[in-house]
């Protein structure tokens, strides 16, 4: 109270400033008003200034993390760069290049028509007739044919065995160092790059096919040069400067994504309507992800465009390209969903109508499941009641669960994402259920609490 025993000043007010001296006029009233309110918008101005640029951060690194993600993922883990790397051995595409290639080496070795010649002279020094020294030499061709189509037949049976397919398995998990020297150049394996192409080392395969020729009367086989144990997958002109981006992505790739999470967690925290600010980077990240996949579509044309045929098949080339970058398509379309996931949940704890009619409808599907319970001597009593009173603590409960497993959970593709939501969402709705159960004092009350509330 003043000195002179009236009520409060109104300088003491909540809106006012506490002042010695005298009451604030009706005017000084309203000027203090106006730079308050002035203070109060600069604040807020500032506040989605600074939530914006970070918005904007995370936009712009969230493909980059993705991609970091991915290769340091297949430098680090040797089962998971196996597991990358095994279908090129059994794709089709790929062991009837292997095929031809090892083929046209072995018949090169091969002199046919040395071999015709030799025979035509000593059918001609036999005193054979013209005609028949003409077509012993006219057997080059024929000859050449059938010789090629054996030991096409041979090397492919090798190729496509599971001999193939384990040696090319083993070869990559005893010398994982392959990754390092396909995505930034160092180190070597089966999987080597060269100046402007990366190639497959058949090594042992090709040891082995050429003892199964010699086997079979080829001897012309063993003297398959060892330079030529090599089949390029790829080959560009640009593998130089992806070597230089994946070295950076390879030094960032375990603290960008962390990077990206923390500035999208400011951002969200920085934001006046943090609701609002969490769909916006979810619908943001989302939309980045889409950018990423067309973006690894056009990589796909760019490449298969600049790789000479003479050099690999386009078959060959798109399904190697294919199977290589499957996992980073995979965990782009993994991130995509839980963007649209995320978004999706941050609407519906919104004012909208729908969002509205969403929850309306989920508390009056579970209370009614719950009352019906009751009524049939199903009553959880003290925790139904417990559950309905912290309705909020059990809800940031189970979502934060659901994330905490993806956290976990190695490489999580979309199924798990699917997976892991359909958890939480049947988790939230036996909450409810079990809330509404307390019993008849407290079943309306609890049952009407929505299954997702407002933030």
């Amino acid at each position: 109270m003043d000195s002179s025993g009236g009520s409060p000043s109104a300088s003491e007010g909540p809106d006012r400033p506490v002042a010695d001296g005298p009451p604030l006029s009706v005017a000084e009233q309203e000027e203090y008003e106006r730079l308050r309110k002035a203070a109060g918008v600069r604040h807020r101005r500032l506040r989605y200034s600074a939530a914006s640029v970070l918005m904007l951060l995370v936009f712009l690194l969230a493909p980059l993390a993705v991609i970091a993600a991915w290769v340091d993922s297949e430098v680090s883990d040797t089962d998971r760069y196996v597991q990358t790397v095994a279908p090129i051995a059994t794709e089709p595409s790929v062991q009837n290049t292997v095929t031809d290639r090892l083929t046209k080496r072995v018949v090169d070795n091969v002199d046919v028509a040395a071999f015709t010649t030799a025979i035509g002279r000593t059918l001609q020094r036999e005193g054979a007739p013209p005609r028949v020294v003409q077509g012993a030499e006219a057997l080059t061709g024929p000859l050449t044919s059938a010789l090629d189509s054996a030991v096409h037949d041979i090397v492919h049976k090798v190729v496509a065995s599971d001999q193939f397919a384990e040696v090319w398995d083993d070869a990559n998990r005893r010398a994982h160092a392959a990754v390092v020297k396909v995505l930034t150049g160092e180190g070597g394996s089966a999987v080597q790059a060269g100046d402007d192409s990366i190639d497959l080392n058949l090594g042992t395969v090709v040891d082995n096919v050429k003892q199964k020729l010699v086997d079979d009367g080829f001897d012309q086989a063993s003297k398959i040069p060892d330079v030529d144990k090599t089949i390029t997958l790829f080959e560009t002109d640009k593998l130089n400067e992806a070597q230089d981006a994946m070295r950076l992505l390879n030094v960032i790739g375990v603290w960008l994504p962390v990077v990206v999470l923390a500035l999208a967690a400011l951002a969200i925290w920085s934001a006046p309507a943090h609701r609002v600010a969490l769909m916006a980077t979810a619908i943001g990240v989302g939309v980045m992800m889409i950018v990423l996949l067309v973006g690894l579509a056009v990589m796909r044309q760019v490449y298969l465009d600049s790789v000479p045929t003479t050099a690999l098949p386009q078959d060959t080339a798109a399904d190697i390209y294919d199977i290589f970058l499957r996992f980073l398509k995979n965990s782009t379309v993994t991130v995509l969903v839980i963007a649209v996931i995320t978004a999706l949940a941050a609407y519906l704890y919104g004012p909208g109508r729908g969002a509205r009619w969403v929850r309306r409808a989920a508390a009056g599907g579970t209370g009614a499941t719950g009352r019906s319970m009751a009524r049939r001597g199903l009553r959880t009593g003290a925790t139904g009641r417990w559950l309905g009173a912290h309705s909020k603590w059990t809800t940031g409960i189970a979502i934060a669960g659901g994330a905490f497993a993806l956290v976990l959970w190695n490489y999580p593709t979309a199924g798990v994402v699917a997976l892991v939501l359909g958890v939480v969402v049947l988790v939230l709705a036996l909450l409810g259920i079990l809330a509404a159960a307390s019993g008849p004092a407290e079943h309306q009350a609890v049952g009407e609490r929505p299954v997702i509330r407002p933030g």
